[in-house]
């Protein structure tokens, strides 16, 4: 920006990359620039940026030179390992799991409608004993909070969760592995049915996989947020901005909907996703043992269910 009269009087000091990071021999370039001048314009501090040769330079008054790189250098720091390493496991592979564990729960939906007398397992004792009965999680049924999100009230219901959720399941999958994806998808929707139960009327019964896939939308908002956050603009906002358009797009329609589940899912979401985005990428021998953890542990909340 060009100098004022005010400013006349005033040196223009240009800020050393060296003097931020001393790896940071190199001249600047035009994204890091760019967003330098963010941060700095964003804390109040007039910057002055423009282009010699094939370098770019920024230049900030000198009574806020000091504080120019004291702000310049917290930022670095910050996202010094920022992004993180794309994840081990391949997109292809993820997508391969995550198609496999949707089908699985479609045909689990088909089981649920079969008759097995000999059994004593018929379709109505499926949803009996594994939806989320709030009275039956306050007496210590507290498996429910996990069956309740593999059982779905009909046909439509299931192809929503698993069609349209199935898109950011698989997304959330390669961006942290099937491995975590999917543990974070339990946790996340069980937390979610439990917020719920401490809310709803002793009375309420709730069925689907929803609460979750609200899970996995928050999960996704709040990595992009923090991903973010630190250029100070609203990019950061876009990707939280267009979660909560896309909750009350799917989240309340129909007069079945439990819009409060599904609230209470994309929250806990957006906390587990704020949580995660710090860690280090977990690789794929640890994502097997997760994915493994999150079948043994449906399977145990069913056995549960059963058996109670």
């Amino acid at each position: 920006m060009p100098p004022t009269a005010e400013h006349d009087q005033t040196l223009w000091q240009a800020i050393d990359p060296a003097s931020i990071d001393p790896d940071l021999h190199r001249p600047l370039t035009a994204a890091m620039a760019r967003d330098w001048h963010l941060v700095l314009t964003a804390c109040g501090i007039e910057t002055r940026l423009q282009q010699a040769e094939s370098a770019w330079l920024l230049a900030v008054l000198e009574p806020d030179l000091q504080r120019a790189l004291y702000t310049l250098r917290l930022y670095v720091e910050e996202n010094r390992h920022w992004p993180p390493p794309p994840p081990t496991a391949t997109s292809l592979d993820n997508t391969w799991v995550s198609a496999c564990v949707l089908a699985a729960l479609a045909l689990f939906h088909n089981i649920t409608r079969l008759h097995f007398p000999s059994l004593g397992l018929e379709s109505l004792h499926w949803l009996a004993a594994g939806n989320a009965h709030v009275a039956s999680v306050r007496s210590g049924q507290w498996w429910r909070l996990a069956t309740a999100l593999t059982l779905h009230s009909d046909a439509l219901h299931l192809a929503g969760n698993v069609l349209i959720g199935g898109v950011f399941i698989m997304r959330l999958c390669r961006e942290v592995g099937s491995g975590v994806g999917w543990c974070l998808l339990i946790l996340v929707g069980v937390s979610g049915n439990y917020l719920n139960s401490l809310i709803q009327s002793p009375s309420h019964q709730s069925v689907g996989a929803s609460t979750a896939v609200f899970g996995a939308i928050g999960i996704l908002a709040a990595l992009n947020a923090r991903r973010y956050r630190l250029l100070l603009t609203r990019r950061w906002t876009l990707p939280l901005a267009g979660s909560l358009a896309l909750l009350a797009l799917l989240g309340t329609g129909g007069e079945h909907t439990d819009l409060l589940a599904h609230l209470f899912g994309f929250l806990c979401g957006l906390v587990a996703g704020w949580l995660i985005a710090p860690l280090p990428q977990v690789g794929p021998r640890l994502n097997r043992w997760l994915g493994l953890f999150a079948a043994l542990f449906i399977m145990l909340t069913w056995w549960l269910a059963l058996h109670s």
